[in-house]
């Protein structure tokens, strides 16, 4: 069973130990390790929740502020393989979380590795587009995410 609770520093070095190597990938091309890449993100977002599974952190997401003259926010999720072993969970668990986001911004918009195919078909699942134009961070392709309240 996902339990969701406002994100903490607390639930970094849990979910950073065990995240998922395509996550961890993510972080890499963006300069940052797990637990830099969960510090910074927790810090700079203006909503966070951790997913606990049998009460251990098994992801992270939130939102960072884009452009507020704009309304965009930037949506971000890293997760152990757990938290996408509970994917039907996480899927019905989407949608509220998304609501939250859209309060604070029109637009939701990021990147996401082409290679991280688990976490595209969530977000479509979720509602969002994917673009098919490739763009590369460091030496890994990505292609943009967006979704308008």
């Amino acid at each position: 069973m996902i339990e969701l609770v406002r994100a903490s520093p607390a639930h970094i070095g849990r979910i950073a130990h065990r995240m998922r190597l395509i996550d961890q990938r993510e972080c890499a091309a963006m300069g940052k390790t797990a637990k830099t890449g969960l510090r910074s993100s927790l810090v700079a977002s203006v909503v966070a929740y951790t997913a606990k599974i049998d009460g251990c952190p098994e992801g992270m997401f939130g939102v960072t502020p884009g452009s507020t003259i704009d309304g965009i926010g930037h949506p971000w999720m890293l997760a152990t393989d757990v938290a996408f072993d509970c994917a039907r969970e996480m899927l019905s668990a989407g949608p509220g979380l998304i609501a939250l986001m859209h309060r604070r911004f029109r637009r939701l918009e990021n990147i996401v590795s082409v290679e991280n195919e688990r976490a595209i078909r969530m977000l479509s699942r979720w509602g969002f587009e994917v673009g098919d134009e490739q763009m590369m961070v460091g030496r890994v392709p990505f292609v943009k995410f967006w979704r308008e309240a």
